[in-house]
């Protein structure tokens, strides 16, 4: 179970690494996409700290378990209120947010297995 943990966790720590990434450096996608959601300009700082957060927790939760946990769980919290964003302004383009929480999920579920 934990070789299982330690492929989601990675993998999902890497695609919340590229997503910070993204929103950090301003990309024009991401920018377009969270105006059309209402997003302040002034959050994508915050909410790329967070995700970078997120990922860190879920490396850091290969040696500490209840780190893992907790950033797995902050993941889910954060890309269920993704989720709730899009539906609220009307943009069912969800997948993406979608398949974070799955992950993160599946890490939660897989960290709290292997402890």
């Amino acid at each position: 179970m934990f070789i299982a943990y330690a492929v989601v966790g990675i993998l999902l720590a890497a695609a919340l690494s590229g997503s910070a990434f993204a929103m950090g450096t301003r990309h024009e996608k991401i920018v377009t996409s969270m105006a059309k959601l209402g997003v302040p300009d002034s959050w994508l700082p915050r909410l790329a700290s967070l995700k970078a957060a997120g990922a860190l927790g879920l490396l850091v939760g290969l040696w500490v378990p209840f780190l893992g946990a907790a950033a797995a769980v902050g993941v889910v919290l954060y890309f269920a209120g993704a989720v709730i964003y899009h539906v609220r302004a009307k943009d069912y383009a969800i997948a993406p947010p979608v398949v974070f929480v799955v992950l993160a999920v599946a890490a939660l579920i897989l960290r709290i297995a292997t402890a």
